[in-house]
């Protein structure tokens, strides 16, 4: 990408996004496929822009992002938190609307392990009184 544009890295689940911004008309790539190709759900669509409507910067900058790992949902959720940190590198005034909504904040939530003696992390075996 050339001129001048912000990085900033998101990460949710077991997936990871890089998310390259810069000023524009509004253009949107995933994994160079266009945004809505690659989610293909309105909700996720919905998600990932969160914080470019909190903004008000949807159709003033272009994003590229590249994801990895996981599935749509954990996919969606760190390109959100990539956005939401490349437009406060942009503007640090973003800082306190973008902290507001929540998009700041890495979720931490991980899928649990599974445990010996049971077929998941709390499933157990069905129980045999005889």
């Amino acid at each position: 990408m050339k001129g001048t544009y912000y990085y900033a890295t998101g990460r949710r689940k077991n997936a990871i996004a890089r998310v390259y911004l810069k000023p524009g008309t509004g253009k949107f790539t995933v994994n160079n496929h266009e945004l809505l190709d690659y989610v293909k759900r309105d909700t996720l669509k919905m998600i990932i822009e969160q914080p470019l409507v909190a903004t008000e910067m949807l159709d003033k900058v272009d994003i590229k992002a590249f994801a990895k790992g996981g599935g749509l949902t954990g996919q969606s959720g760190a390109i959100l938190l990539g956005i939401a940190r490349a437009l406060v590198q942009k503007d640090e005034e973003l800082r306190p609307v973008l902290r507001q909504g929540g998009f700041l904040t890495r979720d931490p939530r991980m899928v649990e392990r599974k445990k010996y003696g049971q077929p998941g992390a709390r499933k157990r075996f069905q129980f045999s009184k005889r």
